[in-house]
Parts: C-alpha cells; structure tokens; sequence
C-alpha cells in the first residue's frame, strides 16, 4: 500500500522555503567556515557566500516545475517516493548550478580549480547533508500544516448509530440521493468522482448542512457544482460536475432558481 506523504503545493510556501534555504546557506557558512571558506577574508565572504545561498534557492525553485509533474502523476497522490524523487532531482540540479557559480563567479579567472571529484565529495556532499534536513524540516512542517488545516475544513456526513460516515471538504461534496434509509453521496476524491452509500435520512443531513440545495424531495446537491439547467419532456434538472444529473420537483424549483441565479451571478 502507497502512504500519502505530507505535502502542501502551495507555490507560495516553496517559494519561502527556498527563501530560509538562502538565508540559512548564507549564515552557516559565514560563521563555521566549513570547506574552504575559511580562505575568504570578511569582505570576500559578504561578496561571495551570498552566490551559495542564492544558489541553493535557484536550485529549489528549478526543480519545483518536475516537482509538478510527479505530483500529476497518481491521482495527484503525493507518496514517499515522490518526496524522495524530488529530493533526487533538487540535489543533482543544484550539483549543476553549484558547479557552475564555483567556476565561472567564484573562482573565475584563476589557476588551478578544484577538480570534478573534489569539488563533489570534499565540498558538495558534505554541503547537501547540512542543507537537506532544512529543506526537508521546513517541506514537512508546511505539507502537515496543509493536512492540518484542511482536515479542520471538513464537514461530517454522520452515520445513523454506529453506522459510518464519512468527512470530507464542503467543496468535494458534489450531491447527496436518498435511497430506502440510506443516503448515497456523490463527491470527489483525488478529483475523482466517488459514491458512498451512508446510513442516514437525507432530510436531517441538509438541515445539518445548510449550503446544500433540496432539488427534490430525494435529492440535494451542493450549488457550487452546477453546470447547466436541462429540460427533458417537461421536467427540469440540473446538471452537476461529472454530468450527475439531478432532478428538480416543481415544489422546490422556485428556491432551486434563486439560489442558483445569486451562487452564479
């Protein structure tokens, strides 16, 4: 079974952790003088190990676009795996970026650069392992602020007694049909159309929930999915996400329109 890993694809958050990296990146190696910074001297080191932390921030915001691409993939599912591709991809594009402001700003011109081998094991590996638990730290703490937050956003369509429910966002409830004593929900998973047959009366179900719509005496849908009307041999529906057509009675038609006409306007 593939785990879900806490991720949040706010483009916004990534772009502050990029941000903390650059900042961090700079400050670490100003007041430890790992590898050869010691070899700067004060204002060599305010010239230069700016470039390694803007470096690290380029270098994350590179990957952010592949980081996309596996999020598609899966349903939209962001697993483990995922993480630990993007982590793959972050760490060999930076190598590229690193590389190339070591050679061409930080010791351009100049005679004799470290070679490919040391630069990778003696000054860019030991690097990468001090930048990743922060990049990793700050990814998980924002992916399980996002789950957080969007679990305190739920709604709860209750079980009868002991009979399961189920909890979703408002926004993913698509329309709810009664069937005998149960209810069968329509809403999205994944974006993914999903339906769960729920023990329980629709009629106390859209008195708990008051942003869903009674269309007819067995159904009530979620305005915020409506597509289009549709007339069929004098009968209306209406026509939700998915193409769920629901019907419209004559008894709740009036209310039906009016709420439709001020949800769309």
């Amino acid at each position: 079974m593939i785990k879900n890993y806490p991720f949040d694809p706010s483009v916004k958050h990534h772009f502050a952790i990029a941000f903390g990296l650059a900042v961090w990146i700079f400050v670490f190696l100003y007041f430890t003088e790992p590898l050869d910074v010691h070899e700067f001297g004060p204002k060599e080191k305010l010239i230069y190990l700016p470039f390694y932390g803007l470096t690290g921030a380029v270098s994350y915001i590179l990957a952010l676009p592949l980081q996309s691409l596996l999020l598609g993939q899966n349903e939209g599912k962001w697993t483990w795996q995922k993480e630990l591709s993007f982590f793959l991809i972050f760490i060999g594009i930076a190598l590229i970026v690193t590389r190339g402001v070591y050679l061409y700003i930080i010791v351009r011109g100049e005679p004799n650069p470290h070679t490919l081998d040391y630069f990778i094991l003696d000054i860019y590996i030991p690097a990468i392992l001090t930048i990743l638990p922060i990049v990793i730290a700050g990814r998980w703490a924002f992916g399980k602020y996002k789950q957080k937050t969007a679990e305190d956003k739920k709604i709860e369509i209750p079980g009868d007694g002991t009979y399961e429910g189920l909890r979703l966002l408002l926004v993913d409830l698509i329309a709810i049909r009664a069937d005998d004593n149960y209810i069968e929900v329509s809403y999205l998973e994944n974006n993914c159309l999903k339906k769960q047959l729920i023990r329980n009366r629709l009629s106390a179900i859209t008195k708990a929930l008051p942003e869903l719509l009674q269309t007819h005496r067995s159904h009530s849908i979620n305005p915020y999915h409506f597509l289009q009307w549709k007339s069929e041999n004098g009968k209306l529906f209406i026509i939700l996400s998915f193409q769920i057509k629901v019907p419209v009675s004559k008894t709740f038609s009036s209310e039906v329109k009016a709420r439709i006409n001020s949800a769309t306007k």
